[in-house]
């Protein structure tokens, strides 16, 4: 009903400034005016120093936006080869800025000066081949360099030697959470596929791999500082992305397909929380938090809980109606706890086994079919006595 009031609203509005424009013009009726739509010198000035006005515009809001939301771009990486990938990205920020400021500047500063005037004709001449080549040459070389330290990092990202020696780790997306499963004692995944997923087994682990048999598989990531990860990554159902923002990687997860990429942690989860601009970041949050805590709690709701940082592996394809939901919590621990950590978990192959035997009946009690069985009997034979019991006394 609001929504319909203000339609209306608007509508009136716009109206009653239609019937004002009316009247103005009925106002305007024996006074002498230009008719003819042809801008005069006066007109061309005034649009002049209007694009002078929108180029400022342009240049304060781009400062503006730079101090304003400039802090919420990511920070210190968290990987080795995340420290090339922010230097790419600021070269290309830095061309992108440079080059805007000197074509905005250029393009407004000439159509000032050349403003029409009835005393000037308009100069003009069909090509210049000096023009050409500056503006042809010039972004071809910066675009060359550009690609070429592109493919230079990336190379340096994405190459695993085979006998470099790296933990392997297997990321399994599908709507809408992540599994992860580590190679175990031998550093070799088993073999996979979709059609044997049943029951624990949810990855679809080839049990029959004497690879598959020390296989760990968690819903939470755990990876060591200093020690390269060499992440493979399948998709059950739809495309996905794994996003890691704070190591700079990120790979498609394609069904029916394996990629990978490899990065090496540079801070454990307890060190990256203690750099400075971390801990400003989360008492900032906390503090936006306590007060939407202090309004919710007013109007009946529960105050929310204070925000901890840490790493997390996100979904960057919109794969569904819970995408947003769609992430797995990153530990990078010390070697040591890593160790501790993955010897503390149980193997795909025990999980197996245990839900196999929870399944059997224990050994010389009856089955739990039998076992119903004689319950339904006795309560039958219960509701029968007493169905005769009251028969006879209806009969006396």
């Amino acid at each position: 009903m609001t929504s319909l009031l203000v339609i209306i609203v608007l509508v009136l509005l716009a109206v009653a400034l239609w019937q004002l424009t009316k009247i103005f013009d009925l106002t305007q009726v024996g006074v002498s005016s230009d008719d003819s739509q042809v801008a005069s010198d006066n007109d061309n000035n005034v649009q002049g120093y209007i694009m002078f006005g929108f180029l400022a515009f342009i240049y304060i809001f781009t400062i503006y936006g730079l101090l304003k939301w400039g802090n919420l771009a990511l920070h210190t990486p968290a990987s080795e080869h995340g420290l090339l990938v922010d230097n790419l990205m600021n070269i290309t920020w830095v061309l992108i800025f440079t080059v805007q400021v000197i074509t905005q500047g250029l393009l407004y500063w000439f159509s000032f000066k050349n403003r029409g005037h009835k005393d000037r004709k308009a100069l003009f001449f069909a090509d210049s081949n000096k023009l050409e080549a500056i503006w042809s040459i010039i972004p071809s070389v910066v675009l060359a360099c550009l690609i070429l330290y592109g493919l230079y990092a990336w190379n340096n990202i994405m190459f695993v030697d085979k006998d470099e020696d790296v933990i392997e780790i297997e990321l399994y997306a599908q709507q809408f959470k992540w599994t992860a499963r580590y190679a175990g004692a031998d550093n070799t995944l088993g073999k996979a596929n979709v059609r044997l997923i049943e029951g624990v087994n949810t990855l679809g682990v080839d049990m029959s791999d004497k690879n598959s048999q020390d296989d760990i598989v968690v819903s939470e990531l755990h990876i060591p500082k200093g020690k390269k990860v060499h992440f493979k990554m399948r998709s059950q159902d739809v495309l996905h992305s794994a996003y890691f923002p704070h190591f700079r990687a990120q790979m498609n997860c394609v069904p029916g397909m394996v990629t990978e990429f490899a990065f090496v942690p540079t801070y454990t989860t307890a060190e990256y929380r203690e750099l400075p601009f971390m801990v400003e970041k989360v008492a900032h949050i906390n503090k936006l938090r306590a007060e939407k805590s202090v309004e919710l709690v007013q109007k009946g709701g529960t105050a929310l809980d204070p925000y901890t940082f840490d790493y997390l592996l996100l979904c960057n394809k919109i794969c569904g109606a819970s995408h947003y939901n769609m992430q797995m919590k990153v530990v990078v621990d010390t070697p040591e706890d890593y160790k501790k950590w993955l010897s503390e978990k149980t193997t795909l192959a025990q999980d197996i086994k245990a839900a196999a035997a929870a399944e059997k009946p224990a050994e010389g009690t009856a089955p739990a079919t039998d076992s119903a069985a004689k319950v339904i009997d006795t309560v039958k034979a219960v509701v029968d006595t007493v169905k005769a019991a009251v028969a006879k006394v209806a009969m006396k």
